[in-house]
């Protein structure tokens, strides 16, 4: 059963569990076993039945927009990996003269 490696900020939902396992043999189905197991991830993570816009997410290390999405192949012994999207951050300090 694949496995899906939940970022600190979505633990929330998953009682502080980093991995879980959930099935199906797409990305899209192992979400839909994912967010039956645990209802709260489904707002965090996808919208409109796609992967939110600032969710990465790779199935063994390779991005899922560059392969077919959602609808990416999974195999059983897959790790799928959540990452949120990191932006933004302190401004340069200023230049020493």
């Amino acid at each position: 059963m694949p496995v899906v490696r939940i970022p600190t900020v979505l633990r929330k939902h998953t009682a502080g569990e980093a991995k879980v396992e959930a099935s199906g043999s797409t990305v899209r189905e192992v979400f839909d076993d994912l967010v039956t197991a645990h209802p709260g991830l489904e707002a965090d993570l996808l919208e409109d039945g796609q992967v939110r816009g600032f969710i990465n997410v790779y199935v063994e290390d390779e991005d899922i927009r560059y392969v077919s999405g959602i609808d990416t192949p999974v195999d059983a012994d897959d790790e799928i990996a959540i990452m949120p999207a990191v932006a933004g951050g302190a401004d340069a300090p200023a230049a020493v003269v």
